[in-house]
């Protein structure tokens, strides 16, 4: 078996149906299925057991314990040569393991892979929108590498590969929870195995259907960002206050364009909005290009603003708790104890 793919899956049926239809159309079809319903209350079985014919599927429950534990549990059971994992609200395009196979048999020494992510045509305005916003240049997102970054690329769990290799001497996930992938894979570079963006092998990802959800989500990821600070201190760069700045001068609108205006000094007025107002330009006429709709170019920006200051509020709030008040430890769950660089 040359892969093994692994799939934790919480309360979320309708996503796994999707995403095993879309394995079934798999133009490689060397690899086995490992679903992991992490404690659900809304349990899959039935449906991932109706691709049995299909698909070389395993179907697996267990206490919940959250997404890196429960891919954890999937690695120990895997049969393939690498382990593949994706978020269950990803589909997969049909030459996927075609192109991964290709890469992977012209570099031999790679032992750790990521792909970038994408919109599907059928997605909704919206899910677009997100998707831009999540990949855009002009945000926190960005596929965090390129083909002149081999060897440097941190792939994240919503498409990774490893090779049995790295899991042997990784262990898997430190951590269960907010930013799990993000430690996973600064360990896995650290102990000295190569990694690679492999370009052609996207995934769409569904992400959050609300900018309600939406906002949460990314909120979570700048709290994160804290969590991976306990663990590798050099990880909390200026880039990723960048977006706190951005919450803090949107915020800050609200007071000096009204103050300026009763002071009667207009030129501030006009002049503290500017530079939000030339990002909400550059966004737009970026995402009109990249979109080719005037309706997603629309939802992308207020997508992309949610973004930045939904992180933005996320690590400031936590480093505030965590590192200043010192009310509680920034971890949730439990942390494993596995073989450091």
């Amino acid at each position: 078996m040359k892969y093994s793919v692994i799939i934790p899956l919480f309360n979320r049926p309708s996503e796994i149906d999707e995403l095993l239809a879309s394995l079934t159309k798999q133009t490689f079809q060397d690899f086995e299925v490992l679903v992991i319903e992490d404690g659900s209350s809304d349990k899959a079985e039935d449906i991932v057991m109706d691709y049995s014919d299909r698909l070389a599927i395993h179907y697996h429950y267990k206490t919940n314990g959250r997404q890196g534990f429960a891919r954890n549990y999937g690695f120990e059971r895997a049969k393939g040569q690498w382990m593949v994992v994706f978020d269950s609200d990803c589909i997969i395009p049909p030459r996927y393991f075609e192109a991964v196979e290709a890469f992977l048999m012209a570099h031999p020494d790679v032992d750790v892979y990521g792909g970038p992510d994408a919109a599907a045509p059928e997605f909704s305005p919206l899910q677009k929108a997100i998707s831009y916003s999540m990949t855009s240049p002009l945000t926190t997102g960005g596929i965090r590498g390129g083909k002149k970054n081999v060897g440097t690329f941190h792939p994240r769990s919503f498409n990774m590969g490893i090779s049995r290799k790295a899991w042997e001497v990784s262990q898997g996930y430190r951590i269960t929870v907010k930013g799990e992938d993000i430690e996973f894979s600064l360990r896995l570079i650290e102990h000295g195995l190569k990694s690679a963006l492999i370009p052609e092998a996207f995934v769409f990802h569904k992400r959050r259907t609300s900018f309600t959800q939406f906002r949460d989500q990314v909120e979570f990821f700048g709290r994160a960002r804290i969590n991976i600070q306990k663990f590798y201190p050099r990880e909390l760069k200026l880039l990723h206050w960048m977006p706190v700045g951005f919450f803090l001068y949107t915020r800050s609108l609200v007071l000096i364009v009204p103050g300026m205006l009763a002071l009667q000094n207009t030129a501030v007025a006009w002049m503290a909005p500017l530079p939000l107002f030339t990002w909400t330009m550059l966004l737009y006429l970026h995402a009109v290009a990249k979109t080719r709709s005037l309706r997603i170019a629309s939802l992308s920006v207020l997508a992309g603003f949610i973004q930045i200051s939904s992180y933005g509020k996320g690590l400031l709030s936590e480093f505030f708790i965590v590192k200043v008040l010192k009310r509680r430890d920034s971890t949730i769950g439990e942390i494993r104890e596995v073989p450091l660089p």
